[in-house]
């Protein structure tokens, strides 16, 4: 039906004639000439319709926007004054010689012209995606798909699926279920990640695998999370975590090279203790100056309880921010501040403006500072390196409070304090992270997952200090946001059981859950690594947005729901009984 794509016209075609299928994106009625700027996935055309062909200007002036059409036409030159620079098709133009209806549209719940709510586009998504600015999105995820295949069928590794029905493990979020019709009473998982399954080829001899492959977790969502989500899942065998980290740095730089013209360059290597002491986040965002800085030993012993409280107890901390030109913050500017540390458990937010270094005492502004000796605060402004101008804004609580609070204000004061330079891309790797974490009961559990490798340890080391030790796993950032994660693998059954006894798994339930896995882990298992990255995210920071509800086709809402399918929705009751699956009505108390 068509010969060419809109956006693909260009001056070496004027003369020619070319067929165009696509939509009307607007109709302007000049009087003896009708203009229609006609669009389809690769962009717009300009398409004059002259009044002396009286059939096709019949047709142009039934045309309303979105009306769906085809037409034959002459690629025409346009005048130099009349050129668009702005449209990659603006040196040239249409002078149609046949026009079809072939489906006209009813007025849009939507208005391409204004700013629609999400909720809108959401509902009516298949006219979202018609802007071009949501075509170009879902394009370029196609290209860093496409990109990605090429790579690694390049690298020599294998693309096999794995299962979508499969059993239910403990990766650290929900299962969605699926009850079986043939096995009453029992449930499939959907996988949360191939996990075991990748692992499992390693044993089977496939050293180089990859999948792009969907992943499914029942977690609670937000801006950068989806309860179903797509993984480039990669695994390995015989390579260390430095060739892993190697060849799936190669992807992203060539990728960004590919597809953005970016040079990311190498990427730094940092400790999770690091991350942690001076930015609050094991996925710090490098783009913004601001560090924590550690203050706990100034304050130790002085009488104000809220710092040296946390600052002689093992599992507490206290650290600062220096602001510079935060003094010109306003009270008001500063409470807020408070009031948003409080969402990560924060009980408030001391401050410290330095409006005049070289005064001294009197050139402090402080509701804390007569609580701290003129020593103490010259020592804090000494390690701050503060200057005239600057605030220092305290956190003083458990260190995962302070890190997360402090950590979250860091980003918080350089967005909106334009400190954070978006004009630059800032890639990190983050290692060495800690092989367990504790809850507030006191129980361990794994950081990535129980398959994670420690690192450099024996089965009865690991048993005899689990909280002390290391992990063999690497997070790739990228300007803040984890983009991939992955580690080495126990490839050890002794190991393996070790772990399991650490996270409390029984030796039952080891069977039940992972049989398979212990056992072929008995058979001559390679040593294997990997990684997955989350493409949604990766092509959310490609297309230059913070929600990757904008570079999915079709998304569910922060709620898991989709508001064009109304998915979930009720099931058949007889699809029920078939299940054997009864539904309760919900009660006040339930």
């Amino acid at each position: 039906m068509r010969s060419h794509y809109c956006g693909h016209l260009n001056k070496s075609l004027v003369g020619q004639n070319v067929e165009l299928c696509g939509w009307v994106n607007r109709r302007r009625d000049l009087g003896g000439l009708i203009f229609i700027d006609m669009r389809d996935r690769e962009g717009l055309v300009q398409v004059v319709v002259d009044p002396d062909m009286a059939e096709v200007f019949e047709v142009a002036n039934q045309l309303r926007s979105e009306f769906c059409i085809r037409l034959t036409g002459e690629v025409r030159a346009r005048p130099e004054s009349q050129i668009n620079r702005d449209m990659v098709t603006g040196e040239v133009e249409i002078l149609a010689t046949q026009l079809e209806i072939i489906n006209r549209s009813d007025v849009l719940p939507l208005d391409f012209n204004q700013k629609n709510t999400e909720e809108q586009r959401l509902k009516y998504r298949y006219l979202d995606l018609r802007r071009p600015e949501m075509s170009d999105r879902i394009k370029l995820r196609a290209r860093a798909s496409s990109f990605v295949r090429r790579f690694l069928d390049g690298q020599g590794f294998l693309d096999i699926e794995t299962p979508v029905l499969t059993k239910a493990t403990p990766e650290g979020a929900r299962d969605y279920l699926v009850p079986s019709r043939v096995h009453k009473g029992k449930f499939y998982a959907l996988p949360q990640s191939p996990q075991l399954f990748k692992q499992l080829l390693m044993m089977s001899g496939f050293d180089r695998y990859y999948q792009i492959v969907k992943c499914f977790r029942d977690e609670d969502l937000r801006a950068d999370r989806q309860p179903e989500f797509t993984q480039i899942d990669i695994e390995t065998s015989f390579m260390s975590a430095d060739e892993v980290r190697a060849v799936t740095e190669k992807m992203i730089r060539e990728m960004w090279q590919e597809l953005l013209d970016v040079n990311l360059g190498e990427f730094p290597v940092m400790a999770y203790s690091e991350a942690m002491r001076r930015f609050g986040s094991d996925k710090p965002d490098l783009r913004n100056p601001l560090e924590l800085v550690d203050v706990a030993d100034l304050v130790k012993d002085v009488e104000f309880k809220v710092f040296s409280g946390p600052a002689n107890d093992p599992k507490g901390r206290v650290a600062v921010i220096r602001v510079p030109g935060g003094a010109s913050l306003t009270r008001k500017q500063i409470d807020g501040y408070g009031e948003y540390v409080s969402i990560y458990g924060a009980k408030g937010l001391a401050w410290m403006k330095v409006n005049d270094r070289a005064a001294g005492m009197e050139g402090i502004q402080s509701p804390v500072a007569k609580f701290l000796s003129e020593s103490v605060i010259e020592a804090i402004l000494e390690r701050t390196q503060a200057q005239s101008g600057d605030i220092i804004l305290f956190g003083a609580d458990k260190t995962g409070v302070v890190s997360e609070a402090l950590g979250a204000l860091r980003l918080k004061l350089g967005t909106d304090l334009a400190l954070t330079d978006e004009s630059v891309w800032a890639p990190l790797w983050v290692v060495d992270f800690p092989m367990f974490e504790e809850d507030d009961e006191g129980q361990l559990h794994a950081m990535h997952h129980p398959f994670t490798s420690p690192l450099g340890v024996t089965p009865d080391e690991l048993k005899a200090n689990p909280a002390g030790v290391n992990s063999n796993a690497y997070d790739m950032v990228l300007n803040g946001y984890e983009v991939g994660g992955g580690s080495v693998r126990i490839h050890d059954s002794a190991m393996q059981t070790t772990v399991f006894d650490i996270l409390g798994i029984k030796e039952d339930e080891q069977r039940q859950k992972f049989g398979f896995l212990l056992d072929a882990l008995k058979y001559g298992t390679p040593p294997h690594a990997g990684l997955a990255f989350g493409l949604d995210r990766l092509v959310m920071l490609l297309c230059g947005t913070e929600n990757i509800r904008d570079v999915i086709a079709f998304p569910k809402t922060t709620a898991a729901a989709c508001l064009m399918t109304e998915a979930p929705s009720e099931a058949n009751p007889a699809a029920l009984e078939e299940l054997a699956i009864a539904v309760r009505a919900k009660t006040e108390n339930s």
